[in-house]
């Protein structure tokens, strides 16, 4: 388990980004992180390898992930740290944790407790829609619902919580 003041630099084990070939083909974990601290990650369930969602990680989220095999996100909306799963109980427990060539992006493969679900508006992916093809100037693109029902109903998991959905 990791400890609650887990928050001082000195303690994730990562490494400086020194050099193409460290980076690329070495054994090191040097993760780059954006301009906000954050690195994107991409998730999928593990046995289908549907996608789940798209989350971003701090350092702080890398790094108890890694260490508790939970994942682990930095909510942009809410600005603060949280392990998935912690209201609503849709934990994802991850089997495997890769990063791309150049150490900026994270895909996660998970087993998710529960129902199942991952998405906050109760489907089981956040990529519950399709995006129509073949659109036409002036017109507004349209969504085709790929999820026919929710997982879950949301009041009934999060209650009065705000939604983490911002215009």
């Amino acid at each position: 388990m990791v400890p609650d003041n887990f928050v001082t630099a000195d303690v994730y084990p990562f490494a400086a980004r020194n050099t193409v070939k460290q980076v690329e083909e070495g054994f090191d974990l040097a993760p780059k992180f954006d301009a906000d601290g954050l690195i994107p990650c991409i998730t999928t369930e593990a046995g289908s390898g549907e996608v789940l969602m798209l989350g971003y990680m701090n350092v702080e989220a890398l790094w108890r992930t890694i260490a508790t095999s939970e994942a682990h996100y930095w909510s942009r909306s809410r600005q603060c740290l949280w392990r998935k799963g912690e209201t609503s109980g849709l934990v994802q427990q991850v089997v495997d944790m890769r990063i791309d060539d150049d150490q900026d992006a994270i895909w996660l493969r998970v087993h998710v407790s529960g129902s199942g679900a991952s998405c906050h508006v109760g489907y089981r992916s956040c990529f519950y829609r399709s995006v129509e093809l073949g659109g036409q100037a002036g017109k507004t693109a349209r969504l085709t619902f790929m999820e026919p029902a929710k997982t879950f109903d949301p009041k009934h998991v999060y209650g009065d919580a705000p939604n983490p959905t911002k215009l």
